[in-house]
């Protein structure tokens, strides 16, 4: 099987199949390792003085064993079997589509719930939340995480194949977890942090892309175009603001960190700003198109060989 095959068969898997907890419950997932990998690294170096430089060689190093860990598995003779099986592991629409529809689940039993659900996929303060905030947070998350769980593991695999992809989910993994401006991670998460944000700045922008493509709308185009930098992220805000235009409400704006507000600008300020679980619902819609126009555009170049190859020996 060539990449383009592995891709489209794991994307199609992941899609169904998702990641099933008997499994993980018996074996670590590849994820865990990676951050049991991070943690050593933060627990033997994380300390004293340089901690700037410590925190670049901890992702230098990190990088490195994903790439060779990559292409080792890659050069398998087993037909692209294991290939399949890691690079459909390493995608996560399922499990993202099962935690924020956990959210509007949430909300559909008591707010209470809802804030639970949310707090276990945003690192805002969740306590004091109302329905909207808590669906303005699940949406902007759902958008992110699209990109960063199922736009850039793809970009990165068709790239650099399972090197690329092993490499990216080792970087992504060491800046959710060391990659904070605390006064721990400030300087030796500063590498981390920085690498991730160089390795998401194209697949975010594709991301914004191909979700405002899926709705065929040149208005949703100009939002993101013009509000995607108003978010603090130099990347989140081009998924986030495409959603913020394709639901028309408002995305981003004041939350609360550490007992702290924080007042940034809201993403597509004219649309609506009192949100509820029906947005909710509405982007795990958008998600799944988009996916969707991901599956196409692969199956499109899956498919061109062999009609090139047909029309060559017709002619």
């Amino acid at each position: 099987m060539n990449t383009l095959q592995i891709l489209l068969l794991a994307l199609i898997l992941d899609y169904l199949i998702g990641d099933p907890i008997k499994v993980w419950s018996r074996i670590p997932h590849p994820a865990v390792m990676m951050g049991k990998l991070v943690s050593w690294f933060d627990y033997n170096l994380n300390f004293g003085s340089a901690l700037k430089l410590k925190g670049i060689l901890t992702i230098f190093s990190l990088s490195l064993i994903a790439l060779l860990i990559g292409q080792f598995l890659h050069l398998l003779p087993d037909y692209g079997l294991i290939e399949l099986l890691i690079t459909t592991i390493l995608l996560a629409h399922n499990s993202l589509i099962k935690h924020v529809k956990d959210v509007s689940v949430g909300l559909s039993n008591s707010l209470s719930e809802g804030r639970s659900a949310v707090a276990c996929i945003v690192g805002r303060q969740t306590k004091d939340l109302d329905e909207s905030n808590v669906s303005r947070a699940a949406v902007e998350s759902a958008a992110e995480n699209f990109s960063d769980a199922v736009l850039a593991p793809v970009f990165w695999y068709l790239l650099l194949g399972l090197p690329g992809l092993f490499l990216y989910k080792m970087t992504n993994t060491a800046d959710s977890m060391i990659g904070y401006k605390s006064e721990k991670y400030l300087l030796f998460g500063f590498g981390a942090a920085k690498f991730d944000d160089l390795m998401n700045l194209i697949p975010s922008r594709i991301c914004g892309i191909i979700m405002c493509s899926a709705y065929f709308s040149k208005a949703n185009f100009l939002v993101m175009f013009k509000d995607a930098k108003l978010h603090a992220s130099p990347n989140a805000g081009w998924p986030e603001a495409a959603m913020a235009s394709i639901l028309n409400v408002a995305l981003a704006g004041p939350r609360i960190y550490h007992d702290k507000l924080t007042d940034y600008e809201f993403i597509n300020s004219s649309g609506r700003q009192n949100m509820n679980r029906k947005d909710i619902n509405y982007a795990i819609k958008v998600l799944n198109r988009s996916w969707l126009f991901v599956i196409i555009i692969i199956s499109i170049f899956n498919l061109y060989p062999l009609i090139f190859n047909d029309i060559s020996t017709i002619n």
